[in-house]
């Protein structure tokens, strides 16, 4: 079996944009015509330019290759042009070939992924959901009623949170510390402290016991700022505390593990296993989040969670992007003993579910893995091909000028 071809779609997603502006996918063929799918989690350029770097790895590491052969791949492609360390947008690239590669392996052996990594530890796996607005976009600032939203509003974050659990979730997510910039990190305002404070507590009020509360930051404060943030919402018992410093250096993160009793969460920006095994080593994470699309792929992503379990840290993938990263997310969760929890865009309806020809099985708050072969699911090529993304921004971006006091 050799890989034939490579093409790639970068798609717009429609508001209100849960996910991200565009999803980046690539569908890798077989010479006998088996097809597998991937998605990049990549924003570190135009997603056009993204495309052309995924269809460059390809053809280079790939294509006359076969699928099978997933550690010469990496080490091809980890070491390209001289290289050999951690690269974001590199990896990006490598993880959604990686994928469908293991899509192509699937397919092949008659079996769903999770059968070739281990086997079911977890016939379900519980989900979280961010609290996202009733209507409009899910950009704050462009929300309907940018003065009272479900990002700014203690009352609708409640209530939001309140009908999520009517919906069968157990875990909701929300991040209402402030913007976060180029320039963090910085110290919270008081304001943002006070905010943040208010909107953990009125969730706590609202759902009691029935639902853990996730406090996501962006890398935002300095460590005596993030400490003086948990140290405000730590009595209302956040489940995590994530990435409450920037992620280049979790010797400095690890100062805030060890001062609040809240679990601190990392890993959304880091890829490979030597990344991770920093934040391992300094002890400065419980429960890492690698985003597949991103961090390697489902192998080298299983690796990480090896080395994690080693040192007794719980695994929550994370997947604010489209629906074939989640996909290969829940092959991953399924095999590991140290799942905790795994992030869902909502219940993966709207635009995730059209992007699929079948929609990723979920009920009373956990997600139902598929039995098919490969990642268990397929994208509809027709809904790629009719959603191009023309625009200009990132996939996320931050402020540009320095937060004011």
């Amino acid at each position: 079996m050799k890989i034939t071809d490579v093409k790639t779609w970068v798609v717009g997603n429609p508001p209100p944009g849960i996910g991200g502006r565009y999803f980046i996918f690539v569908r890798l063929t077989t010479d006998g015509n088996v097809v597998g799918y991937g998605e990049a989690y990549n924003a570190t350029f135009d997603p056009h330019v993204t495309a052309g770097m995924i269809e460059d790895v390809g053809e280079r590491y790939l294509v006359g290759e076969d699928p099978h052969d997933i550690e010469k791949f990496f080490r091809r492609a980890y070491s390209s042009g001289f290289s050999q360390r951690p690269d974001a947008s590199l990896m990006g690239c490598f993880s959604a070939l990686e994928i469908a590669c293991w899509d192509i392996i699937g397919k092949e052996a008659g079996k769903p992924v999770y059968k070739l990594l281990g086997g079911v530890v977890h016939e379900t796996l519980r989900s979280y959901t961010y609290l996202y607005p009733t209507s409009g976009s899910v950009v704050p600032s462009e929300v309907d009623d940018p003065d009272r939203n479900v990002y700014n509003n203690p009352e609708i974050a409640a209530e939001t949170a309140l009908d999520y659990v009517r919906q069968g979730f157990n875990a909701v997510k929300l991040d209402p510390a402030g913007p976060y910039t180029v320039y963090d990190g910085h110290q919270p305002r008081l304001i943002d402290i006070d905010l943040s404070t208010r909107m953990v507590k009125a969730i706590r009020e609202a759902v009691g016991t029935s639902c853990d509360i996730l406090f996501g930051t962006h890398g935002q404060f300095t460590a005596s700022g993030a400490k003086r943030m948990a140290r405000a919402i730590e009595p209302y018992d956040p489940l995590w505390f994530e990435e409450p410093v920037p992620p280049d250096m979790p010797e400095v993160m690890a100062e805030i593990a060890r001062y609040t009793s809240i679990p601190v969460a990392t890993g959304e920006r880091l890829c490979t296993k030597w990344e991770f095994a920093r934040v391992i080593e300094n002890r400065a994470a419980t429960i890492l989040q690698p985003d597949l699309g991103r961090s390697g792929g489902i192998l080298e992503t299983k690796k990480i969670a090896a080395m994690a379990e080693a040192y007794h840290i719980q695994i929550a993938p994370h997947c604010y992007c489209g629906p074939i990263v989640a996909a290969a997310n829940i092959q991953l969760a399924v095999t590991l003993p140290n799942f905790l929890i795994i992030e869902a865009i909502k219940t993966f309806d709207g635009f995730h579910a059209t992007l699929l020809k079948k929609k990723i099985g979920w009920a009373d708050g956990r997600i139902i893995p598929s039995t098919e072969p490969g990642l268990g699911v397929e994208l509809n090529e027709a809904v790629c091909d009719a959603h191009k993304w023309t625009g200009r921004p990132l996939h996320l971006g931050m402020l540009e000028k320095p937060l004011a006091p």
